[in-house]
């Protein structure tokens, strides 16, 4: 089992940027295949973006594409989501996720753990 713990979030004008960290607990942090989601009000909770074990393959929504960047570093247990050029439309709470699988699954009904989430307010 791999405990996960997001921080970085916050309030931003539109335009900023945030960095995003998920630490996760446990030795076998190599072995998971990270994702970054959001749920904002009222809505279902979305893919952002996924990263293979190795950190060799990313994936995004195409609603960030281009303006995110989804990293990890398994010598710290750390997956990063950089967000740049953030819009009003990004606010939402984000929740780091971890799979043992292959590929890049983007379906929230793939991942196994999550974490609390953090919120990200983009202000106009």
């Amino acid at each position: 089992q791999v405990q996960l713990v997001e921080s970085g979030g916050g309030l931003v004008q539109a335009g900023g940027s945030l960095r995003l960290s998920c630490e996760a607990s446990g030795r076998t942090f190599s072995t998971y295949v990270m994702g970054w989601f959001r749920q904002a009000p009222g809505k279902e909770r979305e893919f952002v973006a996924t990263i293979t074990r190795r950190g060799v393959t990313t994936y995004y929504a195409d609603s960030v594409k281009g303006r995110f960047t989804i990293s990890r570093n398994n010598a710290k247990n750390t997956v990063y989501l950089q967000m740049d050029s953030l819009k009003p439309d990004d606010t939402a709470v984000y929740y780091c996720a971890a799979v043992n699988a292959d590929g890049g699954p983007s379906s929230v009904y793939e991942y196994a753990y999550w974490g609390q989430g953090t919120q990200v307010t983009v202000s106009s």
